[in-house]
């Protein structure tokens, strides 16, 4: 599991309502979490620090949010460069993310073969996160990721999730896709733009299923 700190807004943050710092569970601070996000914005509301909308400060820079009956809409990153990498897929949606579709997604070595592409002479240094798409319907798919700083498939990368659906809306000229991950279901809704997407917005519920205090 990662560690999500919900901090005060420092000086400078646009009066946004707090900060959103993010620590892998390889104990490094890393790069954007979609679903980290949307958790975080579910706490936020449940402390009473926004009503309906609100904006944070993470590590890509500036989030906006929204909140309505336990589903959280949050706004991702523009995005302004998807690299073709033979017959995958290359992008940066606040954490970097390989693209690659496949058959037979739910019997797939996702451990594998994320491991492999991760590993691979291109990523071994930085990392990168490892997608594995199917489609399922028109403008449905199916993600399972292998991420970087947990070396291993998760249930559910919101990141991730984004970058398989620009991929999906670039390839069929849509702008909102649903995604079912291990974890649930998601949506994506983003605009086309001349290079990349703009307006990305990930949606989806964040349930509370423990609280308690700890001394430090």
């Amino acid at each position: 599991d990662g560690l999500i700190l919900l901090e005060n807004a420092s000086e400078g943050d646009f009066k946004t309502d707090f900060k959103m710092v993010y620590y892998n569970s390889d104990g490094n601070e890393s790069t954007m979490c979609g679903n980290g996000g949307r958790c975080i914005v579910a706490f936020a509301h449940f402390l009473d620090i926004f009503e309906d909308k609100c904006t944070f400060m993470a590590i890509d820079g500036l989030h906006e949010a929204e909140m309505n009956f336990g589903t959280v809409k949050l706004k991702m990153i523009d995005v302004e460069n998807i690299k073709n990498i033979d017959e995958n897929f290359e992008l940066n949606t606040g954490s970097p993310h390989f693209v690659k579709y496949v058959e037979n997604l739910e019997n797939f070595d996702v451990y594998k073969n994320g491991y492999s592409i991760r590993n691979s002479e291109r990523y071994a240094q930085e990392g990168i996160n490892v997608n594995f798409v199917e489609k399922t319907a028109e403008n449905k798919i199916f993600v399972r990721t292998y991420e970087r700083g947990v070396e291993d498939e998760t249930y559910s990368c919101g990141t991730g999730v984004t970058a398989c659906s620009l991929v999906y809306m670039l390839q069929n000229h849509v702008e909102k896709v649903d995604v079912k991950v291990l974890g649930g279901n998601l949506k994506v809704y983003a605009e086309k733009t001349e290079n990349g997407f703009k307006n990305v917005w990930l949606e989806g519920p964040a349930k509370q299923v423990f609280k308690g205090k700890i001394n430090l």
